[in-house]
């Protein structure tokens, strides 16, 4: 088994190899999966530090591994407007939910109070899969979604 222990936001080595994994997963500190080539690999990042979509993660022997997303299950509310994106951004915020926020549109896990909320506001909701890339919060770093809705 392959076992990468360091992490880097790019490289200048060729990618050997990639995983794909979910937001729940990229969360975990000791990861098993298998890469896109059928590799196992065990991935050990520090606790309260997910691993992001786009970084890199080398193995003891030299393997260089690229963190994909994976598209899950996901809810995007798309607000036609600043004033009715601000506020749901407002009170899902006061929910502690976990969001990944772009140009007026706000994703969240599949919950139906949630989009019942975003629907109230006038947001039209999209459950089509996509990769969630939710934001760290004010003390956990920023996170560097590249998504468009």
């Amino acid at each position: 088994m392959l076992k990468a222990f360091e992490r880097f936001s790019h490289t200048h080595d060729p990618i050997d190899d990639a995983v794909v994994l979910d937001h729940d997963t990229r969360k975990k500190a000791r990861i098993k999966t298998i890469t896109e080539k059928g590799k196992d690999i065990g991935i050990f990042v520090e606790r309260g530090h997910p691993l992001l979509v786009g970084e890199i993660v080398k193995t003891e022997c030299g393997v260089v591994i690229e963190v994909k997303g994976k598209e899950e299950d996901v809810s995007t509310a798309i607000a036609k407007d600043w004033l009715s994106f601000s506020k749901i951004c407002y009170h899902l915020g006061n929910r502690h939910t976990s969001l990944q926020i772009g140009e007026l549109w706000v994703r969240f896990k599949p919950d139906h109070v949630l989009e019942e909320l975003t629907e109230k506001f006038g947001l039209t909701v999209d459950r089509s899969p996509a990769i969630f890339e939710p934001e760290n919060g004010a003390y956990g770093g920023h996170s560097h979604s590249h998504a468009d809705h």
